[in-house]
């Protein structure tokens, strides 16, 4: 399906009694990229969890174009278009790649698999191994893969780049870049590498203590010094 627009409003979420979002509300147009940045535990994992409908909304709305999802359970908002890339790299161990990506296929033809191996080669040399024989790196490009290939109108990235060598890094932004060029979906990615984040980005918000404390454009940010380091503890971007 066509990228749609993304809309959340007033969104206040958490786990339990635990409130981690407070009032959050941004828009996304469709087929732009938006990047959620912020220190460590300022609620980025848990807005992405709660827009696949993973955690405790206690108030707010979430609308994937004209659909209100916010009442939604995670299977129904990925059949209205969502996918989710979490950032535990969710693979099969015990099946084959390809096996993992027939997963994603929901019912298209075995041949759309060469989309998966057109972005990601190294999972076509490595098809026949399990999930749990890859590397890092090659568990991230299959669970990426694998939500891509069911065509998500809006593709949710939490930290892709983790834990991953600079090379891979490298590659799989490459790979993102590829995609949004498309136009084919609106990308939301959490990274903590700053600068990879705004280098992919056209839009970025910053969340502080479950909070919206920043939004625009990746040069207007990388241009507000005081923001990058009260809200991101970097001394500069470059």
């Amino acid at each position: 399906m066509p990228a749609t627009p993304l809309e959340v409003e007033n969104l206040s979420a958490g786990y339990g009694p635990t409130r981690v979002l407070d009032g959050v509300s941004f828009s996304v147009p469709a087929g732009a990229r938006l990047a959620v940045l912020g220190r460590n535990g300022m609620g980025k994992t848990t807005l992405l969890a709660t827009l696949a409908g993973q955690t405790k909304r206690y108030d707010g709305t979430i609308r994937i174009g004209a659909a209100d999802v916010t009442g939604m359970p995670s299977a129904a908002r990925a059949h209205k278009g969502l996918g989710y890339v979490p950032q535990a790299r969710c693979v099969f161990p015990t099946l084959t790649v390809e096996e993992n990506l027939f997963v994603g296929l929901k019912g298209r033809a075995k041949s759309a698999l060469d989309e998966a191996y057109d972005m990601f080669p190294r999972l076509k040399e490595r098809r026949r191994n399990l999930g749990n024989q890859l590397s890092g790196g090659e568990q991230q490009m299959l669970s990426t893969a694998r939500t891509i290939l069911g065509r998500p109108s809006v593709l949710l990235l939490d930290e892709p780049l983790e834990g991953l060598a600079p090379v891979i890094c490298e590659e799989l932004m490459a790979a993102f870049a590829e995609l949004a060029k498309t136009g084919d979906m609106t990308i939301l990615l959490v990274e903590q590498r700053i600068q990879s984040a705004l280098d992919f980005a056209d839009h970025v918000i910053v969340l502080e203590r479950g909070r919206l404390a920043w939004a625009g454009t990746p040069k207007a940010l990388s241009d507000d010094q005081d923001a990058v380091e009260r809200l991101l503890g970097v001394g500069g971007l470059h």
